[in-house]
């Protein structure tokens, strides 16, 4: 989705240009901001189609950003973090960011996350999701590997359910629980991982070496294409 408008927020100058530089040479329209005040006023003066946010600004941090364009804007958000700022990082992600990037920021990884939150923001429409030989039929509540059917319980399949509308997405644990769940398991991170452990045995052809659904230290667990 080239031509798509992306702000771009960080306070350190030489970040902003790089990556000024990097979008608009991949066809992005780019504004830039170097703090949460003038990042909020950009966004509403020429709504983004994607952020680009820091974490640590001058005047905040990124998961106030992050919620404050959550009460209006739908338009995905990248993090970016620091090493060092992983319970930051997750607070970021539960106030409704969608994905993270570790400084130094790898310009091609950027651009591939870019990519990817703006096609899970393109209206799609369609029941059946497909990931590698993994296909997941919303409407009927059924699941194939490699055209075998799977069987789930009704928890495993609403979690996968979850996965397969955010497909590449980073979900952190808050995130998963509450879903599934519901707020009054936000805490239950046990419930999640056994979950998760019997999810990978049915779609995962070695459950010890997962391709499918990848576990990201400390913060959450993201579906992706198999490499």
């Amino acid at each position: 989705m080239t031509g798509a408008r992306v702000l771009v927020v960080d306070d350190e100058q030489q970040i902003l240009r790089a990556l000024r530089t990097s979008l608009r040479g991949a066809g992005y329209e780019v504004d830039t901001a170097e703090t949460a005040e003038t990042a909020l006023a950009a966004a509403a003066m020429r709504p983004p189609e994607a952020v680009i946010l820091d974490l640590v600004l001058p005047d905040g941090t990124g998961t106030d950003v992050a919620r404050a364009l959550r009460e209006w804007s739908t338009a995905p958000i990248i993090v970016l973090s620091a090493v060092g700022e992983e319970r930051e990082k997750v607070a970021a992600l539960d106030a409704g960011a969608d994905d993270y990037v570790t400084k130094p920021v790898g310009i091609d990884e950027l651009l591939a996350r870019l990519r990817a939150v703006l096609r899970r923001t393109a209206p799609s429409g369609e029941p059946v999701v497909g990931v590698g030989e993994l296909v997941v039929d919303l409407a009927n509540r059924s699941v194939t590997m490699a055209g075998k059917p799977i069987h789930l319980t009704p928890h495993q399949f609403d979690l996968l359910r979850v996965f397969a509308l955010n497909v590449g997405k980073l979900l952190t644990h808050r995130q998963l629980l509450q879903e599934v769940w519901g707020p009054g398991y936000t805490n239950a991170a046990n419930l999640l991982q056994v979950n998760v452990s019997q999810l990978r045995r049915k779609i995962e052809p070695d459950r010890t070496r997962p391709r499918y659904l990848l576990t990201e230290t400390g913060a959450g667990y993201r579906l992706v294409e198999p490499a």
